[in-house]
């Protein structure tokens, strides 16, 4: 049976910034190929292309993480039944408890949280509130009963979420919650060889005056840790997972659809007001296999070297298109479709792994072909 498995490759330019911190607030690296890397991790990666759904897809298509689902299942009681409202949060409660969701001992006078965080789709919010108010309307002492007849545990996983669908769910206390991810992100590393830099900074007092003899001096100083470098990012999309895991065409299509999108122009956003770093990616190459994914990073194990003819881009451009085709000769993985949107003259030889487009005909044309995968077509 064939598959259909989208590989995203993305080469990305980041000016002296600080995208994502490690707990001392250093710039993440890792060691590959022998050398130093920046690195930024793939949960970050996978934040920010989240935070951009919202701007893509209807919000009753996404899904909430928080430990607060007392509240938004309350709120949703509230919206069905105003008449609830004085019972809500006990309804909500006794609702999610049913379900299998535990919560965590409340601080005095508060609404108890979630033991864990807990990812719910905007449906499933809307689900269990609908069952909270139906079983209210059993009349009292008859609640649980009511809802345990609705099988409200059964209606809390259900109508999966598109960001659920794609990162998946765990509920460790509640195992048979779990979504297996239709998404995977690799984090993303340096091409070449990094060394973190210190940019030492002082901030004036401007309520001081030099000249009446204030000590008009640096009223604060510090540091702040960067690099810069050019990026190789990887991700890769199980289009089969993702239609069972939403069981609609359709919604797979705009799922694979913001993803591709948000994941290509989303940006982590640390440091983002002290560097202004935001770039766009430099080359971009998606395919579609019905065999397996496969991340190119083995293009990079030889660290790009600096003042190169074309810079590192240049060179980093060369390699992955050189290793793409070695490994798939090698293997017999060569992808079935690829897009290549190429910035400029230096990651021209990418151009020559598939068709050079647009970045909206890259979006168009691999949802095209999702489409055409899963009708069946020929």
């Amino acid at each position: 049976m064939s598959r259909t498995i989208i590989d995203i490759h993305v080469l990305q330019t980041v000016p002296p910034s600080n995208l994502n911190r490690d707990d001392t607030g250093s710039p993440k690296t890792a060691q590959y190929g022998g050398v130093r890397r920046a690195r930024v991790s793939s949960q970050a990666w996978k934040r920010s292309t989240r935070a951009a759904f919202p701007s893509m897809l209807d919000a009753s298509e996404l899904g909430v993480r928080t430990k607060r689902i007392i509240e938004l299942v309350s709120a949703e009681i509230k919206r069905i039944d105003a008449g609830l409202a004085e019972h809500a949060d006990d309804y909500a409660k006794q609702t999610l408890e049913l379900a299998g969701f535990k919560f965590a001992a409340p601080k005095k006078g508060e609404i108890p949280e979630s033991s864990a965080l807990t990812f719910l789709s905007a449906a499933q919010i809307g689900a269990l509130a609908d069952a909270a108010v139906k079983s209210a309307g059993a009349g009292e002492g008859n609640f649980d009963t009511a809802l345990k007849e609705l099988n409200v545990k059964a209606i809390a996983d259900q109508k999966h979420s598109i960001d659920i669908a794609l990162f998946g769910r765990m509920v460790a206390d509640l195992p048979s919650f779990n979504v297996d991810a239709a998404a995977q992100v690799a984090h993303a590393i340096s091409v070449h060889a990094v060394d973190n830099e210190f940019d030492y900074f002082t901030a004036v007092d401007d309520a001081k005056d030099k000249s009446e003899g204030d000590d008009a001096g640096a009223a604060m100083i510090g540091t702040v840790e960067f690099n810069s470098a050019t990026l190789y990012r990887y991700a890769t999309v199980d289009v089969d997972r993702l239609q069972d895991n939403l069981g609609d065409m359709q919604a797979t299509r705009r799922a694979v659809d913001a993803f591709i999108r948000s994941f290509i122009t989303s940006m982590p956003t640390g440091k983002q007001n002290t560097f202004a770093n935001r770039t766009l990616p430099d080359a971009i190459v998606v395919s579609v296999s019905g065999k397996q994914s496969v991340n190119l990073a083995g293009a990079f194990e030889d660290a790009v070297q600096a003042g190169s003819a074309g810079g590192r881009i240049g060179l980093a451009a060369k390699q992955l298109a050189e290793h793409a085709d070695q490994v798939h000769a090698a293997f017999g993985t060569a992808p079935e479709r690829t897009w290549v949107v190429a910035v400029g003259a230096a990651v021209q030889p990418l151009a020559e792994l598939g068709q050079h487009v647009s970045l909206d005909q890259l979006v168009d044309g691999l949802g095209d072909e999702v489409d055409r995968r899963l009708s069946g077509a020929a």
